[in-house]
């Protein structure tokens, strides 16, 4: 079957899908079990997608569950996916998982972010670092970035902001390849834009450490100051597999492990977290 698709519709998105993928039409049926004959008419309108047709090129093209909906609409059939709210009924089990694994990861720091990270949930290792900061950056909705790299967050208390930044930045740049989210390109423009806190290093991240500032790490540390000394921490970004909700599939939660055991010791010589 055969049919006209105007510039808004599923072709002309899954033909800039698969662009940002860097992928021909050959290498993309390929990997879809169809043929380069098929993905053309599809891109170009000449032929209508089944709904299972959809599922695979997104799949395959790596389309976030978000923008899945969005190709099946064009494509002029329902939504598959659900967006919740995260105080559905539906998402308590998710709720309490993740309340349970946020404590259970004290006294180290831990948060989830949604996909503008946006911060949904965090435990008292991170209220620890949040001590001391402006009421301005801590009025809901937070947002880790946004608390990370102004200058009157935790920036000038990081002691390798220059690389820690960088690998930040780095981070969401990949992000926004993978996403076209709009709140995430603005929260990009405004966090670059910062300017650098008074006496710190300008420098954007990508150059060489100096002899001091060789870490004998496993990996990129956040090296932060707290109460008169500086914790070292490695972190760890999880997602959930399959995502059959929008709201879950762009849930990330972050930990933070010590990353030398000058900083466990201080950790667990604090008096444990109550109420």
């Amino acid at each position: 079957m055969t049919t006209v698709v105007n510039d808004t519709g599923v072709g002309p998105l899954l033909r800039g899908w698969r662009e940002q993928r860097r992928l021909s039409q050959l290498e993309l049926a390929l990997r879809a079990d169809s043929s380069a004959r098929h993905i053309s008419f599809v891109e170009t309108g000449r032929s209508r997608p089944s709904e299972e047709m959809v599922l695979r090129l997104a799949e395959h093209l790596e389309v976030p569950v978000r923008e899945r909906n969005a190709l099946l609409l064009a494509a002029g059939y329902a939504p598959r996916y659900a967006e919740s709210p995260l105080d559905a009924p539906r998402l308590e089990t998710l709720r309490a998982g993740i309340e349970q694994l946020l404590q259970g990861y004290e006294p180290y720091p831990a948060l989830v972010v949604d996909g503008s990270y946006t911060v949904v949930a965090a435990n008292r290792g991170i209220g620890l670092l949040l001590a001391g900061l402006p009421e301005h950056l801590l009025t809901p909705p937070l947002n880790a970035m946004r608390i990370t790299l102004h200058p009157e967050g935790l920036a000038p208390r990081i002691r390798n902001l220059p690389e820690w930044r960088g690998h930040l930045l780095h981070q969401m740049e990949r992000q926004i390849g993978l996403a076209r989210s709009e709140s995430l390109r603005a929260l990009y423009a405004e966090v670059t834009a910062y300017p650098p806190p008074p006496g710190a290093d300008d420098g954007d991240g990508a150059g060489a450490p100096g002899p001091e500032e060789v870490y004998p790490y496993f990996a990129l540390p956040l090296r932060i100051e707290h109460d008169g000394r500086v914790l070292s921490f490695v972190s760890s970004i999880s997602t959930f597999n399959t995502p059959l909700d929008v709201t879950v599939a762009e849930l990330a939660i972050e930990t933070f492990l010590p990353a030398d055991p000058a900083t466990v010791a201080y950790l667990q010589s604090l008096p444990p977290f109550s109420g």
